[in-house]
């Protein structure tokens, strides 16, 4: 972590005497996944540290208004010069900030001489810091059942930069997730809101396609007709999957297409077993509806 600027600016509580400032307003619809992966931490630290877009202003060389709309992802896209000035005052840490700032120029279109002219005092650097020693050994322990959950919806390039997103805004958020009542949970909620970002939506629900061409059903298979069979088959499966609540998808993502035990997908979700079980359970009578509807009565004959 980084030292802040002036110690009366530190992020672990309001400024004495300070008096409240204007509500900020939300993140505008417009902001792609990529801008939100680092707006919205930002944002976070920006409203747990007590200070006030006056504050803020004081430190960093930009008007309030024009702090609010970088707050809202209004505007220009920033410069990494305000957005490591602002990083310095909240004490967050700057190389996840910066990566995933980075990784959304590059997605708005800026040139990587832009990146480069942008940094001011703060260079754009490739080289990595050392995340907290209780963040690398959760990540080492995670990372490889992370990925798999995101193969069901990316392809294998998208799906690494994604599942790095993800560990980079738990990086930024670190201090929220050792507060929360389960770190799993919390870092769950992180992966999925990451994976889902990037995930190509129909009609509201996102698609499993690509899925179908590497589940534990069909590695099992070496006959070429058995597995055309399958891929069909589960490509009628992973199309009612989609309707299931989030929860139950992501149990039977995890239970059914690569495998995981109950209590692997417990431990992996940072819930109780038995809800697990029960989401499963939910979801397979679901399912077993679409697939196996009940035949329907016929009304009495006259």
């Amino acid at each position: 972590m980084n030292t802040p600027v002036d110690p009366q600016y530190a992020a672990s509580g309001p400024v004495p005497g300070g008096r409240p400032g204007r509500k900020l307003g939300p993140i505008a619809d417009s902001v792609g996944s990529s801008h939100r992966a680092w707006l919205e931490p930002t944002r976070t630290s920006y409203l747990a540290s007590g200070l006030t877009l006056a504050d803020l202003s004081t430190r960093v060389p930009l008007a309030k208004s024009k702090l609010s709309e970088l707050m809202r992802g209004i505007g220009l896209y920033p410069r990494w010069e305000l957005i490591a000035g602002i990083a310095v005052i909240l004490n967050m840490p700057v190389w996840p900030l910066q990566r995933l700032w980075r990784q959304a120029a590059l997605d708005a279109q800026k040139t990587r001489e832009w990146i480069e002219r942008s940094s001011g005092k703060h260079p754009v650097t490739t080289s990595a810091l050392v995340p907290p020693l209780e963040h690398g050994a959760f990540r080492e322990t995670v990372e490889d059942a992370y990925r798999l959950y995101a193969q069901a919806f990316l392809p294998d390039g998208p799906r690494d930069t994604t599942v790095a997103d993800a560990f980079d805004i738990l990086w930024l958020s670190w201090n929220g997730a050792l507060a929360s009542p389960d770190m799993r949970r919390y870092a769950w909620n992180i992966l999925r809101a990451t994976v889902m970002a990037k995930t190509p939506h129909l009609d509201g629900r996102p698609e499993l396609g690509t899925a179908a061409f590497d589940t534990v059903i069909l590695r099992a298979l070496t006959d070429d007709a058995d597995r055309m069979t399958q891929v069909t088959e589960s490509l009628q499966l992973f199309k009612a999957l989609t309707r299931l609540p989030d929860l139950q998808l992501d149990v039977m993502v995890l239970r059914r297409l690569f495998g995981f035990t109950p209590e692997e997908t417990s431990a992996l979700l940072g819930l109780p077993k038995p809800m697990v079980q029960s989401s499963e359970r939910y979801a397979e009578r679901f399912l077993e509806s679409v697939f196996n509807p009940a035949p329907e009565t016929e009304g009495p004959t006259e």
